[in-house]
């Protein structure tokens, strides 16, 4: 019933807000109008954050020249290491290695020596015997190795004298920069198990609105129902007041919704009710009483049929509540998911009025949808999550590089496009099933909601390198 273009939409909007926060580490940002030492000091700050992605294992010039490792066996313990992981992920980061900013190349000759006399040191030999590593410990690691085989090392400082705007006091600030920058981490674990449960909790909401939508008929049916009989008791009712056309207040299809054992289960146990949401109600109900569709409805002759009952339902909320402005501002302020919500839940409120329409039973043989169709789509959204948080740093570098291809600006490059290119790509590789345009085509129309007007086309064009690529290098099988 929570269809998969809901949860898709979902994935994205709390992997955006997720990433968004998530950062382990708070990169320095530039100086404004820097003195010499200054200035320097940032310089050589982005030029070693870059060493340590280099001997992470990660490309930090776009492939435009050979890492200083090339030829030398990776250490299994350093590669990929978690704290190389968090920092690619961070923006300014990645700012820093897709336009080329650092001037990493000029410690190449250095690299090497610095990355084989890593295993000598005491953090390195308590690292390799953890039996779980955290974040902490890389921490610590590279703590270590900044401080004993870079700070201090001739080799390493004379290449960073080579930088004709080298200074003694920028040395020591770029050094501590990294450093400070390292030891004023913050744990992700909260943040993630909050984000995942804000997804379930997010989903659960979406459900509930169902009901509550559904409820709206029961609950506008009995304010008509009090406003009839408030007027036979006022002090000179008319005729009309006093023997109502009761068509409208007796429908069937209400009844029948309001004895469905599913939905009296759910309001109760759920507690939903619109009573604080009296203005919305008679507002609404107003706009059913003008409407053409209510007259002809109270005019026909003869008793209504079952069918009809719930045909006239079925045309209120599609013309009448659902497009409205009322309800959807009662919504914003019911809870913060319902307002994207409400054209999905919208159309499944419409298709269960169809099934009551169609009904031969008068509503006693229908059954309201389930929150899934079943457990591969309650799966699918905490699936798609966890392994896009999983796999987020491999997937950005393969946007990355087609992005430097395309000669994009990186800092014009939209967040939020990244979230959907990574939950686009997550989809493609987890889910064999799903055919590449369905996912491409879901993806593009998020965007075009929830991202800047060039969106579509641009994540289109990325999305489509990106394919051709993992099909050439036989990761992704399917069409």
């Amino acid at each position: 019933m929570i269809n998969r273009v809901l949860i898709r939409i979902k994935v994205v909007q709390l992997l955006y807000s997720y990433l968004l926060t998530q950062c382990e580490f708070k990169i320095e940002p530039p100086v404004e109008n820097p003195s010499r030492d200054k200035k320097y000091g940032h310089d050589l700050y982005e030029d070693l954050l870059m060493m340590v992605l280099e001997m992470s294992g990660y490309d930090v010039t776009g492939g435009r020249h050979a890492s200083p490792l090339r030829g030398i066996a990776l250490n299994k313990h350093i590669n990929n290491n978690l704290l190389a992981r968090s920092l690619n992920s961070i923006d300014e980061v990645r700012t820093i290695v897709l336009k080329n900013r650092s001037n990493v190349t000029q410690f190449d000759s250095v690299i090497p020596a610095i990355y084989d006399a890593i295993p000598s040191l005491p953090a390195y030999k308590s690292y390799i015997r953890l039996k779980k590593v955290e974040l902490k410990d890389d921490v610590e690691l590279w703590t270590s190795i900044i401080n004993n085989l870079i700070a201090k090392n001739p080799e390493f400082i004379a290449a960073a004298r080579k930088n004709p705007e080298f200074t003694v006091a920028g040395f020591t600030r770029g050094i501590n920069s990294l450093l400070y920058t390292l030891s004023d981490y913050k744990d992700n674990r909260t943040l993630f198990n909050h984000a995942r449960h804000a997804l379930d909790y997010s989903l659960d909401k979406a459900y509930e609105l169902y009901y509550s939508l559904l409820l709206l008929a029961v609950e506008i049916t009995r304010m008509q129902d009090l406003r009839l009989d408030a007027a036979k008791h006022k002090l000179l009712p008319t005729d009309e007041d006093l023997h109502p056309n009761m068509r409208f207040v007796e429908n069937k299809f209400v009844k029948a919704l309001s004895e469905n054992p599913d939905f009296v289960e759910f309001v109760d146990k759920k507690k939903l009710s619109w009573d604080v949401d009296d203005a919305l109600l008679r507002g609404l109900l107003d706009k059913i009483l003008q409407s053409d569709t209510y007259q002809e409805y109270m005019a026909a002759e003869g008793e209504p049929s079952f069918e009809a009952d719930s045909e006239l339902w079925r045309v209120i909320f599609k013309n009448i509540i659902l497009p409205g402005d009322d309800l959807a501002e009662a919504l914003e302020s019911k809870s913060v998911y319902w307002n994207d919500d409400l054209h999905v839940m919208g159309t499944f409120v419409l298709k269960t009025i169809r099934k009551y329409c169609q009904s031969k039973e008068d509503g006693a043989d229908v059954k309201l949808l389930p929150q899934y169709k079943d457990d591969e789509d309650r799966q699918f959204g905490p699936t798609l999550f966890e392994t896009a948080v999983k796999n987020y740093d491999q997937y950005r570098e393969l946007i990355d590089s087609f992005v430097n291809q395309h000669r994009w600006d990186a800092d014009r490059l939209a967040f939020m496009d990244t979230v959907i290119m990574v939950a686009a790509i997550t989809e493609l590789l987890t889910y064999p099933a799903i055919p590449i345009a369905v996912t491409l085509n879901e993806y593009i129309e998020i965007a075009n909601a929830y991202s800047t007007p060039k969106s579509g086309a641009f994540i289109n064009g990325i999305l489509y390198s990106v394919i051709n690529k993992l099909k050439a290098d036989g990761v992704l099988f399917k069409s």
